[in-house]
């Protein structure tokens, strides 16, 4: 375990220089309040295709449902509340629900948070004047528009501070996801307005755009902070701007046509890649900061991009090797696991790694088996802190500690490297292996290794881990809530929801054992379930091999 001074130091050594410069100046600069001017609308819109919504917001002229919890916007000090979490304040003022589904059933109340928001939040301080919650509201002020409502002098007014505020307050101390919104919204506020301000705008985003894509989507398609939902909504930002352009077909800026170019070439390529880390049932699988409820579903999204013109070629996902970000698809029969060789993000932005390496999911037909932790919270805090641990996945921690040392809410200090990493398909079905040092710095300096097949009558895989002196290694297979298991020596028999039983049984431990665990399918909503666990406390190598196939 490291001291304080050390962890700080294995954290802050692999921010950019300009990430450094871009938070001192963030902290110590004081941000004028922005002109209230309005500006003129820009010529178009006219094309603008209505994108899939979200599950509604509001359920009441007042009343907000976020993340799971259900609160009153009454006073105004409601928007800047300290009794929700910040992730739940921040969602507030998104205003998510602009856009999500059924929403001109609730359009008298959405004018009415519409006109509210600039009178109880002054500029430019709270929450809601934070530059990712500015990117966000702006854009759905301006989709919400798009889709034929009416907008008010005072909304057009308050958009345009916001979008001035924001010009001046790119999150560069960031990067990652929050730039590329950040970007996305100076575009959609200089296509939007006219004029030569508009102009800076759209021309500023542009830039960025331009650079965070070639950077942000790997050569596989995936987005590089290797988070399935913030790849969906990277992709959502991709299609929303291709979607924005076409409804604008007159608005010039410089190099245009290759940022056109550049989200027509990327947006099937994230598509195909979100669809091989979706689970046969649809739904995204947990690695990293992963959760249902939070982007669009893999298959909104492909009907997003087709209703474009993009997306008509994709094929149904097979065995996949997402070899630029790390991750591979193991598809055989009925069988499906998705296997974690991948790093644990841009070594300047971890923020929402787990120290899961070398975990997998698995799935039988559209039943889930094997599932990792899930978020449930971004707060400080035990919960929070296991959701992110090796523990909560499917992989081996070494003598009580992570593979990847995660603390806080979004730090990482030392942090896992693959190795070696290999994908074949054999004559029975495919199979992928890696190892990592996250535990070389333990004595001994042991490396995990990991090898998983998936075959047609099952999956089979192998922890080895070498290195010398002695070691307690030990192993989880955390279980769906849906899956039961009942334990004999080193043998198991898995009962799913359906009814289908799967016999596990394990070579090189003594006994597997079941402990208590917890599963968090949403933010704000956490659920127990059964865990697989087994132990070898002997000097190294160790080696165990597991086979689960139907019983």
């Amino acid at each position: 375990m490291l001291n304080a001074a050390a962890r700080y130091f294995h954290t802050l050594r692999h921010l950019k220089a300009r990430q450094i410069v871009a938070r001192a100046r963030f902290r110590l600069q004081r941000p004028a309040v922005p002109s209230a001017e309005p500006l003129a609308r820009a010529a178009g819109g006219e094309g603008w295709v209505v994108p899939p919504g979200r599950e509604p917001v509001l359920t009441g002229p007042w009343r907000v449902r976020l993340l799971g919890r259900e609160r009153e916007i009454g006073a105004p000090s409601s928007w800047q509340d300290a009794d929700p979490e910040r992730l739940w304040l921040y969602n507030l003022h998104y205003f998510d629900d602009l856009n999500a589904r059924e929403a001109p059933a609730r359009s008298a109340w959405q004018r009415a948070w519409i006109a509210r928001w600039p009178a109880e939040n002054p500029p430019v301080s709270g929450v809601g004047w934070e530059p990712y919650p500015v990117s966000l509201r702006a854009v759905n002020w301006i989709k919400w528009v798009l889709a034929g409502n009416a907008a008010t002098s005072a909304m057009l007014a308050s958009l345009a501070q916001q979008l001035r505020h924001l010009s001046r307050r790119v999150e560069w101390h960031l990067l990652g996801n929050h730039l590329l919104a950040n970007a996305k919204t100076l575009v959609f506020g200089g296509a939007f307005f006219g004029g030569a301000e508009a102009d800076v705008w759209l021309a500023q985003g542009a830039e960025i755009l331009e650079a965070e894509l070639a950077e942000q989507v790997l050569s596989d398609g995936g987005h590089f902070e290797r988070s399935p939902i913030y790849h969906a909504l990277a992709l959502e930002d991709a299609l929303d701007l291709v979607n924005l352009l076409r409804a604008y077909p007159r608005r010039a800026f410089v190099r245009r046509a290759a940022l056109e170019a550049a989200l027509r070439d990327a947006a099937p390529r994230m598509q195909a890649w979100l669809e091989a880390m979706c689970h046969p049932d649809g739904g995204i699988a947990y690695f990293n900061d992963c959760a249902f409820g939070v982007a669009l579903e893999a298959d909104a999204l492909r009907g997003y991009g087709a209703a474009l013109g993009l997306m008509a070629a994709l094929a149904a996902p097979g065995s996949l090797d997402l070899a630029a970000s790390g991750y591979a698809r193991l598809k055989a029969g009925d069988w499906c696991a998705i296997f974690d060789a991948a790093p644990v993000g841009p070594d300047y932005l971890p923020g929402h790694a787990h120290a899961d390496t070398l975990t997998f999911e698995l799935s039988l037909g559209a039943e889930r088996v094997v599932s990792n932790s899930g978020t449930s919270t971004y707060e400080v805090g035990r919960q929070r802190s296991f959701e992110r641990s090796t523990r909560a996945h499917a992989t081996v921690e070494i003598d009580g500690e992570d593979s990847s040392e995660v603390w806080s809410s979004f730090r990482v200090a030392r942090r896992a490297r693959p190795l070696e990493r290999s994908f074949e398909r054999t004559g029975a079905g495919v199979r992928a292996a890696c190892a990592h040092d996250g535990y070389t710095r333990l004595r001994g300096a042991p490396v995990h290794r990991r090898e998983v097949e998936v075959a047609v009558g099952g999956i089979a895989w192998a922890d080895r881990v070498e290195g010398t002196g002695r070691h307690r290694v030990r192993g989880r297979l955390p279980l769906h809530p849906g899956v039961r298991a009942s334990l004999a020596g080193s043998r198991a028999i898995l009962s799913t929801g359906s009814g289908a039983r799967l016999e596990l049984r394990a070579d090189g431990v003594a006994a597997l054992e079941l402990e208590g665990g917890t599963y968090a399918p949403c933010f704000g909503r956490v659920e127990p379930r059964q865990v697989i666990a087994w132990t070898i406390d002997a000097p190294l190598p160790v080696e165990a091999r597991f086979t689960l196939r139907r019983a």
